[in-house]
């Protein structure tokens, strides 16, 4: 089997926005530590690079806090706006292990965590494999909530 990293990329107009976002939501991320060696600040690094403060959130990177299994998460900045229903998306299971009024009360309760960090709900769902949420995040990419 080969070896390989995955990452998680998010195509979008804000990227600073949409990963504070995705860190809130998801937990145990955070952008990665360590500015250059010689810069006290980021900023400082990019003035002394020339990088015109307009072009500062062209992308941003969250990491596995304590460097476990999860994969790497990168937003970076595209100049079109979401046109249609993603191809992809995350699914986060907030209730696993409970079944019916137990399921769905943690559902519903993530749910409004994440709606009052940005997100918002599309749908409610009660099919045969059981009670979820199709969400989006602020910038409308969907994410089922399990």
């Amino acid at each position: 089997m080969p070896s390989f990293d995955l990452h998680i990329v998010f195509d979008c107009a804000d990227p600073d926005r949409v990963a504070r976002f995705w860190m809130a939501a998801l937990g145990g991320y955070d952008f990665p530590v360590g500015v250059p060696e010689g810069f006290a600040t980021w900023d400082e690094w990019a003035d002394a690079n020339n990088i015109p403060v307009d072009q500062r959130n062209a992308g941003r990177t969250l990491v596995d806090k304590d460097r476990g299994t999860r994969p790497d998460i990168f937003f970076l900045q595209v100049p079109e706006s979401k046109q249609v229903k993603n191809r992809v998306h995350l699914d986060i299971k907030v209730a696993p292990g409970l079944g019916g009024d137990d399921r769905r009360t943690a559902i519903e309760s993530e749910a409004a965590r994440l709606t009052a960090l940005g997100a918002t709900v599309a749908t409610r769902m009660d099919a045969p494999d059981g009670f979820h949420i199709i969400m989006r995040d602020p910038e409308q990419n969907e994410f089922c909530l399990a």
